[in-house]
C-alpha cells in the first residue's frame, strides 16, 4: 500500500548512526524540519560496535593526522560536559619497555628509519614522550588530567602485567555509552521538531524539478509512502556507497573503505578501573578496557570488509589475534575460554587509498551534488568523537543552499539527563539512593549511568520496587521498559539488552524471550 506525504522537509536524513542523529539535532536546533528514516534499530550498526571512547588518537599521531587529532582532542571535553552521564574520564596506561620491536609501516616509522636506520622496527621512550607530549597539548586540556609516569614495579596497574613491563606512560581520554549517544542525539532532535523513524527502509529517492522523492517503507506495517524533501542527506554508514549507486543514482567519485572491527568480553581480568593501551608487534593497537563492573573489554582488529549486506562477526581467527595479544602482556594467558561476547562492526572510512585498512584515514569528507536539481549531501567516514563536529561541517555544506542559516549552538549543550556537572554522578546516585530506599547501589548507578537526571522521571512516584511492575532481571523493570519504547524508540528485546543497555551480558535467553513478549504485547495494544 503506498500513501503519499505532502509535507515538505528541508530535510531528509539516510541513517540512523550517530552521524545521522547528529547531524538531525544540530539542524533542528537552527529551525530547519528535519525528516530522518533508519532501517532497522537506532545505532544498529557501526555506531554501537565501536570501542566505545572519546579518544583524539593517540596512534593516529605516527600518520602526521595533526588535524583530526586536535579536533578530536577538544571535543573530548565539549562532549564530556554536554552528557557527564553517558560519559566519564577514563586514565589509559601504555606499558613499554626498550626491547618491544614493531613491524611498523606508518610515515613516522618510515622517517625514523631513514634518519636512523637503527631504529627500525622502534617506538623509542622519547617518541612516546612527544606524541603524548602532543596529546596532552594540542587540544586545550583543561578538565583532564595530563600524562604521567607509572613505576609498574610498585603501582597497582602492573601488577596483572608480565614483569618485563616496569614502566608505562599513563594518559586521559573518556568513555562513552555509543549506542545511547545516538538515542540521545535523537530524542533531542525530536524535541527540537524532527521526524525520527526506525524500521523504516528507504526504497529510493529521485529528483522532481527542486526537490527529493523520497520512497520509504513502514517495516512494522509494511506501508509504503512518498517524502517530499529540499535536501537529502546520505549518513548511511556503511551503505553509504549502495544508497548512492542503488537508491538516489547520482554520480560521484568518492569511495568507501569498509574495515571490519572486531572486539572480544571477557571476565574481569584485573581489579583497577584504568584501561591499558597494547602496541603489537604488527604496528597496530588494541585497548584492554573496564567494562561493565564485572568483564573487560579487548579490541579492535582491522580487517577490510567487501560487502556492507554481509553481517559483521568476530572470527574465530579475530579471537585469536585479540587473545593473542592481550596475552603478551598479561601475566595470565587470555585463552577464547575467557571470552563471555563477541562483537563487531564496520567502520565506513573513507578511501583515501591507503595500503592497508589500519592506514586508512579516519578524517571524514562530505561531498554535495547539486548539478541536476534538488542537492544531496554524502557522508564519507568520521568517527564517534568527532561526530557533533561533522554535523557542524555538514550544516556548513547545507547553509549554503538554505540562505539565513543561524549558526552552530551544540557546543557544550546538555544532552537529555546530562544537566548536572561533570563530576555530579555519585550525588545523584546517592541521592537516587535515599529517595528510593528499594534501590541498591549498583540499581542506583547503573539508572543514573544510562538517564542522568531523568531517572527519576522514570522511577516516578515509586515506593517499593513492585510499583515498577514485573522484573525481568538484572534490575529491568516493566517500568524502564516503558520508557524505552515510548521515549528511546526500541522495539525489540535487542534493542533493549545490547543497544539501550547491556543487561544481555547478565539476562538468559529465556529472560530475553520474556522481555520480547511483553513488548509484542504492549505493541498489540497500543496498535488495538
Amino acid at each position: 500500500m503506498e500513501q503519499s506525504h505532502d509535507q515538505i522537509s528541508d530535510l531528509f536524513i539516510i541513517g540512523g548512526g550517530i552521524n545521522g542523529c547528529g547531524i538531525a539535532r544540530d539542524a533542528a536546533g537552527r529551525g530547519l524540519s528535519v525528516t530522518l528514516a533508519e532501517m532497522n534499530d537506532l545505532a544498529s550498526a557501526t555506531s554501537s560496535a565501536s570501542t566505545k571512547l572519546f579518544h583524539g588518537g593517540l596512534r593516529y599521531l605516527e600518520y602526521f593526522e595533526f588535524r583530526l587529532v586536535r579536533e578530536a582532542l577538544i571535543e573530548r571535553e565539549t562532549l564530556l560536559r554536554a552528557m557527564p552521564h553517558i560519559s566519564w574520564p577514563m586514565r589509559f596506561v601504555l606499558p613499554y619497555h626498550a626491547d618491544m620491536r614493531f613491524d611498523s609501516e606508518t610515515p613516522t616509522s618510515r622517517l625514523l628509519s631513514t634518519v636512523m636506520p637503527w631504529m627500525k622496527g622502534r617506538r623509542p621512550a622519547w617518541l612516546i614522550r612527544l606524541g603524548l607530549f602532543l596529546y596532552d597539548n594540542l587540544g586545550g586540556r583543561k578538565i583532564l588530567p595530563g600524562t604521567a609516569s607509572l613505576d609498574l614495579k610498585t603501582a597497582p596497574e602492573g601488577r596483572p602485567l608480565q614483569d618485563k613491563f616496569e614502566t608505562a606512560y599513563e594518559y586521559s581520554d573518556c568513555w562513552i555509552e555509543d549506542s545511547r549517544l545516538v538515542v540521545l542525539n535523537a530524542r533531542d532532535a525530536e524535541a527540537r521538531g524532527a521526524n525520527i523513524m526506525v524500521r523504516t527502509e528507504v526504497l529510493s529517492a529521485k529528483r522532481v524539478h527542486d526537490l527529493w522523492d523520497v520512497t520509504v517503507r513502514d517495516r512494522d506495517i509494511d506501508e509504503t509512502r512518498v517524502i517530499k524533501a529540499r535536501m537529502l542527506i546520505n549518513a548511511g554508514g556503511p551503505w553509504v556507497g549502495d544508497i548512492i549507486q542503488s537508491k538516489i543514482h547520482v554520480n560521484s567519485r568518492e569511495g568507501v573503505r569498509l574495515v571490519r572491527g572486531s572486539h572480544i568480553v571477557t571476565r574481569r581480568l584485573f581489579d583497577h578501573d584504568k584501561c591499558y593501551f597494547f602496541q603489537g608487534e604488527d604496528g597496530r593497537i588494541i585497548f584492554a578496557i573496564p567494562y561493565e563492573r564485572d568483564f573487560t573489554l579487548i579490541g579492535t582488529t582491522d580487517q577490510d570488509h567487501p560487502n556492507p549486506s554481509e553481517p559483521p562477526v568476530c572470527t574465530e581467527a579475530e579471537q585469536d589475534y585479540l587473545c593473542a595479544f592481550a596475552t603478551k602482556y598479561f601475566k595470565t594467558p587470555v585463552t577464547r575460554d575467557e571470552i563471555v561476547w563477541t562483537y563487531s562492526g564496520v567502520r565506513p572510512l573513507y578511501d583515501d587509498g591507503a595500503s592497508s585498512a589500519t592506514a586508512a584515514t579516519r578524517d571524514y569528507t562530505l561531498k554535495v551534488d547539486a548539478q541536476d536539481g534538488a542537492p544531496v549531501l554524502n557522508v564519507f567516514g568520521g568517527k564517534i568523537t568527532t561526530y557533533r563536529r561533522l554535523a557542524e561541517s555538514a550544516l556548513e555544506k547545507v547553509a549554503e543552499h538554505f540562505p539565513d542559516l543561524p549558526g552552530p549552538w551544540t557546543a557544550g549543550v546538555a544532552m537529555p539527563g546530562g544537566d548536572f556537572p561533570v563530576d555530579g554522578v555519585q550525588k545523584l546516585v546517592a541521592g537516587l539512593e535515599a529517595d528510593f530506599v528499594f534501590l541498591d547501589r549498583d540499581w542506583a548507578e547503573r539508572l543514573v549511568r544510562a538517564y542522568g537526571t531523568e531517572a527519576r522521571i522514570i522511577l516516578g512516584d515509586a515506593k517499593s520496587a513492585q510499583d515498577l511492575g514485573e522484573d525481568f532481571g538484572a534490575t529491568l523493570t516493566a517500568r524502564e521498559l516503558e520508557w524505552l519504547m515510548d521515549k528511546e524508540y526500541a522495539r525489540a528485546a535487542e534493542d533493549v539488552v545490547w543497544r539501550r543497555n547491556k543487561l544481555g551480558l547478565r539476562l538468559s535467553a529465556e529472560q530475553i524471550a520474556r522481555i520480547q513478549d511483553w513488548m509484542d504485547h504492549r505493541s498489540e495494544q497500543a496498535a488495538a
